[in-house]
């Protein structure tokens, strides 16, 4: 039996969900909106995460991006009533490992929890590097070399997100989804302007360039060793 954690804010989704999971031995948290589902994630010491898509307060798939980029790998179901393709693999890609359309069964629900509860656990991953560089995603402190980098919170989620694609094109459309959040792609130069601070913070020792532009796609990231 697991200690799980329910992030919905439909009540009478969530009673029935409180039931089902507690009758059958489990010992089951609730959270109704996404700031309140954010802070009980963050305790830790939980089997397993269920999490609506669409929550007051702060998005479900903003605030499993928040946990991953932050080490937390806790098995996340994602329960959502849009149900395409697109949807489903935008659940995935956000950190989840399961996606539940509604209105669904109350036994699935079950025995797909219990399936995430049978994976091994990762190893959190709280160090990211990439040649020279290092990223500590625990401490939120970065570093090249021997020399301490001033990161501001928007540039640590920036590099973590380039980090963990060393050598891959990342588009200005996954970054504004991945990093700013948002589900659509703004007329602006605001990924510019961030990654032209990145960079001159990532250089400021004189060292190499480490993040290319592709011209009318978006940046990558290249080891520098």
């Amino acid at each position: 039996m697991a200690r799980l954690l329910l992030i919905e804010d439909d009540s009478d989704t969530a009673a029935d969900v409180l039931a089902d999971l507690r009758g059958r031995g489990h010992e089951v948290a609730w959270a109704e909106t996404g700031p309140a589902g954010a802070r009980a994630a963050g305790e830790g010491g939980w089997g397993a995460i269920i999490l609506d898509r669409m929550l007051p307060g702060l998005e479900g798939l903003r605030l499993l991006q928040d946990l991953r980029q932050s080490g937390d790998r806790t098995p996340a179901l994602v329960l959502s009533a849009l149900g395409d393709v697109d949807e489903r693999i935008r659940g995935l890609r956000a950190g989840g490992d399961d996606y539940l359309t509604k209105p669904f069964a109350l036994g699935e629900l079950a025995a797909r929890i219990e399936a995430l509860l049978r994976r091994p656990v990762e190893t959190p991953e709280t160090v990211l590097r990439v040649g020279s560089l290092e990223l500590d995603l625990m401490a939120g402190q970065g570093r090249r070399g021997g020399r301490d980098l001033d990161l501001l919170p928007r540039e640590h989620k920036l590099l973590a997100y380039l980090m963990r694609r060393p050598g891959q094109v990342v588009t200005r459309a996954m970054l504004f989804e991945e990093v700013w959040g948002y589900r659509f792609t703004p007329k602006s130069n605001l990924i510019d302007v961030h990654v032209g601070r990145l960079r001159r913070k990532l250089e400021a020792g004189g060292e190499a360039p480490m993040i290319a532009s592709v011209r009318g796609i978006g940046f990558t990231l290249q080891a520098d060793d």
